[in-house]
């Protein structure tokens, strides 16, 4: 239990409240460190002015309050609002308990024992591996960290569209360019450019594209087989590699080859007790008696469509992972109403997986040009995108004693600093406008920002080696400081951002964190052997790196080893 539940439970009892009681930060620290509004509340039904009303909460809880030794006040203020300010001793408990706790502190048991599987990234074969998936893979792998701190064992899963007429469109641009088998990734996006951009010019083209796509469905030509064998294994070799890159390791692949025929026999089968109904030849959901729309499951060519395929997605899932309390699925918001239907007709097939299936969706990354595109060849890679913001990183990694290859770590772990936090500093759902000049400031909220800041604290700690050694102990007449609140409030930030799956509330968090370090050090010697408080003041800045270290973890963020 967080020291805020804690704190909750004891005013709720002592004051006999049956309701929730809600416990706030002022945001100013002078008022105190927590502050509520149950007189303003309450005042209503007992018909009392909500400030005299206080005055009565605050005269019961401080009869008690020798009892519940944590508070240095608690004291009535404008209209009804009750603060209460902490005992510096309850802060230096917070620290020891980070010191001994470790990078660990803040996690919690809330999903103990649950099995969740997080699907995310989701590039397909054939096409190069964009932004969009960049940004989709940070999301993901943030949410997946989240659940991890909350105790759930995650299964990490992405989705390939392996077939289909994407796929036929490279094929087809494939042999257009006479390449044969001599294929690498870019050779595969300049194919399925060519392909995708004459299907929608040329009628003839488009004609050869459709009677491709069977044939690959059908693997009934040798050559057609032989480009798509070289072309599929080529993308994910490519994916993996980048996969590595981003510190993502899925447990499990799914293909739409293999999830379109159970996709089809499960629509068939289900087609027999009036889950899904024939229109115009076609085989369709009939959103509309849930309050949504309809889609199209099966083709009038009795083809599987994504609808179907996401179908067999599901079932395979149960089959493969087995059991789980719950299957995230993390797209770009393109597809919210795709999701909706689907999910609806799933819940209808599969009973058992009520209430278990969410859709999380986000915005687009763009640049100043606005969004990309691969059909038109203009895409820009998530490979291309880390290298522009590693090139404008290693500008500013100054020339010295660091080696070739101890510049390009750091330059490394910079540019994905950069990147995810540009990415997770805002609600998932909205657009991001990624400025490279932005997103490498050391001035503050940014990524290299909070891996500064960390860097700078690890060096005291190291400097600090046999000159003095850190202790919880409080000195006398110590003030609390706001680095010692805000290290304090670290778990109910995961809890939130977890139960919320928002990572952005944490990227806040750290973001001020930071600056109240960077505070910290301005204003104080830390290693000082004749200052009585530079103990303390050390143990403080161990628990900053702890949290700083386990936040960053959650972001998918690593702390370079100096910058």
């Amino acid at each position: 239990m967080t020291l805020q539940n804690t704190i909750k439970q004891w005013i709720a009892t002592t004051l006999s409240i049956d309701d929730d009681v809600t416990l706030e930060y002022p945001g100013d620290a002078s008022h105190g460190d927590f502050a509520t509004n149950i007189a303003l509340i309450y005042a209503k039904q007992s018909g009392k002015n909500p400030r005299e009303l206080a005055d009565e909460f605050v005269t019961k809880l401080n009869a008690v309050l020798e009892h519940f030794d944590f508070f240095e006040s608690i004291t009535v203020a404008g209209p009804g609002f009750i603060n209460f300010k902490l005992r510096p001793k309850v802060f230096s408990a917070v620290v020891e308990k980070i010191n001994t706790s470790g990078e660990k502190f803040g996690n919690h048991t809330r999903l103990s024992g649950q099995r969740v599987v997080v699907e995310y990234t989701q590039p397909n074969p054939f096409k190069e591996f964009h932004i969009g998936h960049l940004m989709n893979n940070i999301i993901g792998e943030s949410i997946s960290r989240l659940f991890e701190a909350h105790g759930t064992e995650v299964i990490r899963s992405t989705y390939h569209g392996d077939v289909g007429l994407h796929v036929a469109k490279a094929i087809w641009g494939l042999q257009s360019m006479e390449v044969g088998t001599l294929v690498n990734a870019q050779v595969l996006g300049k194919a399925y450019a060519t392909g995708a951009k004459l299907f929608e010019t040329n009628e003839d083209v488009k004609k050869e594209i459709v009677a491709l796509n069977k044939l690959i469905y059908d693997r009934s030509d040798p050559d057609v087989n032989a480009l798509y064998d070289v072309g599929r294994e080529v993308s994910l070799r490519y994916f993996e590699d980048l996969y590595k890159r981003l510190g993502s390791e899925f447990d499990f692949h799914f293909y739409e080859s293999e999830t379109a025929p159970i996709g089809k026999a499960l629509v068939e089968e289900y087609l027999e007790t009036g889950v899904f109904e024939k229109s115009e030849g076609a085989v369709i959901y009939r959103g509309e008696k849930f309050g949504l729309h309809s889609r199209v499951f099966l083709t009038s060519e009795n083809l599987s469509t994504y609808e179907a395929k996401e179908l067999g997605c599901i079932a395979l899932k149960k089959e493969k992972i087995g059991e789980f309390d719950m299957s995230v699925t993390i797209t770009a918001n393109e597809q919210n109403a795709f999701f909706t239907v689907v999910e609806k007709a799933a819940e209808e097939v599969f009973p058992d997986l009520s209430a278990r299936l969410l859709h999380l969706s986000h915005g687009m990354m763009k640049l100043p040009t606005g969004k990309m595109s691969s059909r038109t060849g203009d895409v820009i890679t998530a490979e291309a995108m880390i290298e522009t913001v590693k090139d404008a990183a290693r500008m500013k990694i100054k020339e010295g004693v660091l080696s070739h290859a101890q510049r390009e770590d750091i330059a490394e772990k910079v540019a994905l600093a950069a990147l995810r936090f540009a990415v997770l500093r805002q609600s998932i759902g909205g657009d991001i406008i990624f400025d490279v000049n932005k997103a490498l400031s050391l001035e503050g909220d940014s990524g290299p920002y909070l891996q500064y800041a960390s860097v700078r604290a690890s060096t005291l700690i190291k400097k600090a080696d046999g000159i003095i050694e850190a202790s919880s102990v409080l000195p006398a007449d110590w003030e609390t400081t706001h680095i010692e609140r805000l290290l304090q409030r670290y778990p109910r930030i995961i809890d939130r951002a977890g139960r919320e799956y928002a990572p952005h509330y944490l990227v806040t968090y750290l973001t001020e964190l930071a600056g109240a370090f960077n505070s910290f050090y301005a204003s104080h010697k830390i290693i000082d052997a004749s200052d009585a408080t530079s103990a303390y003041r050390l143990s403080i800045t161990k628990a900053f790196v702890d949290v700083m270290t386990s936040g960053l973890h959650m972001l998918g963020i690593e702390i370079p080893s100096e910058m």
